[in-house]
């Protein structure tokens, strides 16, 4: 296990990218490793121009650009108060498709381990990113870590 030294987050910019966040953190202090938290920017109004109109609702398009923004803020937060207490974080932002920029970002920084969400959330994550995790995983040259989000459990 000593070997998880580079330690790839990506993050989607939704509430469940804290979640791994904190996992990356968790493990780049416990094994002495650098962090990278990708960043993958995805513009749901580009997928207008996909020709289908109606996909969602137009508002829904304008609430996700706040949403996002919201979600990126609090990452931000928490990124920043880590990297004053010592633990090395580089973060890297990317906008293309997901896939290549993940293959590419762990080729470029020798990456030995990527944790990503199982799970997105919301009609627009999972049209952006549906079937994305899915190839992530089959092409990776390294480990994975894959946190689900499961419900809390209900006390009795």
């Amino acid at each position: 296990m000593d070997k998880f030294k580079r330690i790839l987050v990506i993050s989607r910019m939704i509430p469940y990218s804290r979640k791994a966040i904190d996992y990356g953190i968790s493990l780049t202090r416990k094994y002495g490793g650098n962090l990278h938290v990708l960043h993958l920017v995805s513009n749901p109004v580009d997928m207008l121009a996909l020709n289908a109109p109606g996909l969602f609702p137009e508002e829904e398009y304008k609430n996700y650009k706040i949403y996002e923004q919201e979600v990126k803020e609090q990452l931000d937060q928490v990124i920043k108060q880590e990297k004053q207490s010592g633990c090395p974080i580089t973060e890297l932002i990317r906008d293309g498709d997901p896939l290549e920029e993940v293959e590419k970002t762990v080729r470029e920084e020798k990456i030995d381990l990527v944790i990503l969400s199982a799970h997105a959330e919301g009609r627009i994550e999972h049209a952006l990113f549906g079937g994305e995790n899915d190839s992530i995983i089959r092409k990776m040259p390294c480990s994975i870590l894959l946190l689900k989000n499961e419900p809390d459990p209900v006390d009795c």
